[in-house]
């Protein structure tokens, strides 16, 4: 029988069913190796006390700190009676409450000058924060020596602070780790010996115990600088093997043919590319030219000309005699795209019809939606090769959907896609068609290199000629009604002018089956009003501020022929505002649209906003975007809006996107894999040890694809990629 290796024991065995089942349950701990991999947060100082002066509302927190004063106070008449202890760490103090026959044992502990560990949740009451019921730990004894003794318990001079929940507090864990600790010198090392003596890292098993006990500030540093490759490392690896693999892959090389309907398209052109569309378009046409297939990632602020690019990218695969499908995350995109594409073309597009080029192609739209005879003859159009160019969602994945010969697919808005949908799509070709990837979300360069490393990147940074600067405000409601006000006026003030508005809400209305999300903040939590709704909103402001004008509303619970017929009106310039959900935040172009009103912008995040911004100042008109929160002026929420109000830099919006939603989130679902393997490299502030590591696995992989000469990095590979991680970073 074969044992099983230390660091893949159950917890469950080694600590007890009950521990294991919280640790199982509230922190996704499962094994032993899981357990060694959970690593303090921050570290206390024997004789440093922790800032209460910075405690966060709302959070569980573990505070070292010493008992400035006890008090037990009686009420409801002398029936009741609570221990009242206040701690202070110097910078501040903080409130300690305990009810009923729980004060016996912490009345006799907590006197002043005792030092201790504590445990809870910070609320407040009557304006003084507090913690209720907290849990403790002594770390004061009585003699030096003892002293000594007890916080050696904890890891000598540095006390561990861990990741820790309500359940489980850090010194619980701590203890668990003590059990668990020896195992560690059974840690299989993933880096190669010569990689890991050239950079003078700490091999694996003395970093995993100088991470969770060290004695000193040096041997924390050099536990984290080699766990920080570790992930670099791995992920890379994973990634530059991705790459490998599609090396080995040939595709059909599709060059356009000269004075083709590439050539046509652009004389037709009433304007100039810009500098970066036309490098950004050299790079895809070189990739285009190859026997391999191409795997790029455009990214682009937003209104970049990205679909320009893409376009030109559709065309030169039409005359090299293939076709060209874009996939777009929804309907109301998907129309768009059809309808600007075909506009932009024109008589280029009328293949097979009077009045078309001779070197037109016809361009189709397929959605889930379309009625079936217009339906069938899509799909006739796409198997007979006679559309050149195909638009649509999910639809175009079917079974039923069949290209005479599928040269190069153009995902939009990359991050709505799952693995399995795109390569529905590119198993369509007789041989893998050319990939382009479109995002307007900006990816900072190590998000890039770390979720989307096996594409090569293009960045289109340059706005085209003529497009306007938007300028955008915060609206604080609550403080400033009259504020608000002045925002519906300013909407009049445009459309007087001649140009239309948008209005952003975070939820549609009616008896709907949007539940409010989960609270997650303090700020949430004192939000306790749904989040405003189209159908309300468009009401009142029909009644009220906004009457007279033309309101129509747009969410994604509207039939797709009513969709589809709103946003024709409102582009003809025959509705003047349009109060919609977040369905307009990509793609949408409406030149003559001006202005925009986000209701409870705080509820969207930074980059949303970004996006939904975009949608106004794509003309010569100046746009302007006007923020609304309710939110206190001091919080969290009203300072993000703040960063959106003050750069129109996606890049640099992205990256404090990054920096307080953490990289889940900003990354989105599709990304979750990646994100839980990273629990100490941040890739915002590592971007060096993330671009060496690239550099590094490429070599390894090319010198052994297999890695049979790496088993233990084999080993963690296999780790990283269970088959729910395969897919996440399977993004070819």
């Amino acid at each position: 029988m074969d044992l099983v290796p230390a660091l893949e024991e159950p917890l469950k065995k080694v600590l007890g069913p009950p521990t294991a089942k919280v640790m199982a349950e509230h922190l996704d701990l499962h094994t032993v190796g899981d357990l060694l991999h959970h690593y303090p947060r921050r570290y206390a100082e024997r004789g440093e006390l922790t800032r209460l002066a910075e405690l966060p509302l709302d959070e569980h927190v573990t505070v070292v700190a010493q008992v400035a004063t006890a008090r037990v106070l009686k009420f409801n008449n002398g029936r009741g009676q609570r221990l009242e202890v206040t701690i202070t760490d110097g910078s501040g103090q903080i409130q300690l409450v305990f009810f009923g026959k729980g004060i016996h044992k912490p009345h006799k502990d907590l006197l002043p000058g005792t030092r201790a560990m504590f445990a809870g949740k910070v609320s407040v009451f009557n304006r003084k924060m507090q913690l209720a019921h907290p849990a403790y730990q002594l770390l004061h004894a009585d003699s030096t020596e003892d002293a000594a003794a007890a916080v050696g318990a904890w890891a000598g001079a540095l006390l561990p602070i861990y990741p820790a929940t309500a359940k489980l507090e850090s010194w619980k864990i701590s203890t668990s780790v003590d059990v668990v600790l020896p195992s560690a010198q059974e840690a299989v090392d993933p880096l190669p010996e010569s990689l890991r003596e050239g950079r003078g890292l700490v091999p694996l098993p003395e970093a995993l115990l100088k991470i969770h006990r060290p004695h000193t500030k040096a041997d924390i540093e050099d536990a984290r600088a080699r766990l920080k490759w570790d992930e670099a490392f791995v992920l890379q690896v994973a990634l530059a093997r991705r790459r490998f693999a599609d090396t080995q892959l040939t595709a059909v090389a599709r060059v356009p043919k000269p004075d083709g309907i590439l050539t046509a398209f652009d004389a037709k052109l009433p304007f100039t590319l810009t500098d970066g569309q036309q490098k950004v378009s050299k790079e895809i046409f070189d990739d285009l030219a190859t026997e391999h297939p191409m795997h790029r990632l455009l990214q682009g602020e937003v209104g970049s000309g990205k679909t320009m690019v893409a376009l030109r990218a559709m065309l030169a695969v039409v005359d090299a005699g293939g076709q060209a499908a874009m996939l777009a995350p929804t309907e109301v995109l998907a129309q768009q795209h059809h309808r600007s594409i075909t506009e932009m073309m024109g008589e280029l597009a009328e293949g097979g019809m009077l009045g078309g080029s001779e070197h037109s192609t016809k361009v189709v739209l397929l959605t889930g939606s379309m009625g079936t005879a217009a339906r069938k003859k899509a799909l006739l159009d796409l198997v007979t090769g006679e559309a050149g160019l195909v638009i649509g969602t999910h639809a175009l994945i079917e079974d039923k959907v069949q290209f005479h010969d599928l040269g190069l697919v153009v995902v939009d808005e990359q991050h709505r896609f799952g693995v399995e949908q795109r390569d529905a799509l590119r198993s369509k070709g007789k041989q893998p068609p050319h990939l382009l990837v479109m995002t307007a979300t900006p990816i900072p360069r190590t998000v890039a290199m770390t979720v989307f490393g096996d594409l090569e990147t293009s960045v289109l940074d340059q706005l085209p000629a003529g497009r306007s600067p938007i300028a955008s405000h915060v609206v604080p409601a609550a403080d400033k009604p009259h504020f608000l006000a002045r925002a519906w006026e300013r909407v009049r003030e445009e459309v007087g002018n001649g140009h239309q508005a948008y209005v952003v809400c975070p939820r549609i209305g009616d008896d709907e089956d949007e539940k409010p999300k989960k609270k997650k903040s303090a700020e949430d939590e004192a939000e306790k009003r749904p989040p405003l709704a189209v159908l309300d909103i468009a009401e009142e402001l029909a009644r009220g501020p906004l009457q007279g004008l033309k309101v129509e509303i747009l969410h994604g619970r509207m039939h797709p022929d009513d969709k589809d017929a709103v946003m024709r009106r409102f582009a003809a310039g025959e509705t003047d505002v349009l109060v919609a959900t977040t369905v307009i935040e990509v793609g949408v172009n409406v030149p003559n649209a001006t202005a925009m009103v986000i209701m409870d912008a705080d509820r969207f995040g930074v980059s949303q906003l970004h996006q939904l911004r975009g949608r106004v100042g794509r003309g010569s008109a100046a746009g302007l975007c006007l923020l609304v929160s309710e939110m206190p002026e001091a919080s969290p929420a009203r300072a993000r809006l703040g960063a959106v109000a003050s750069t129109l830099d996606g890049f640099e919006l992205s990256r404090i996107d990054l920096e307080q939603r953490r990289e889940g989130d900003v990354l989105g679902q599709a990304q979750s894999g990646v994100r839980s393997s990273l629990r100490m490299l941040t890739v915002i502030e590592d971007e060096e040890i993330i671009a060496e590591a690239r550099e590094e696995a490429t070599r390894v992989v090319a010198a052994d694809p297999e890695l049979e000469r790496l088993p233990g990095l084999r080993t963690a590979l296999d780790a990283l990629l269970d088959a729910e991680r395969e897919q996440y970073l399977d993004k070819g």
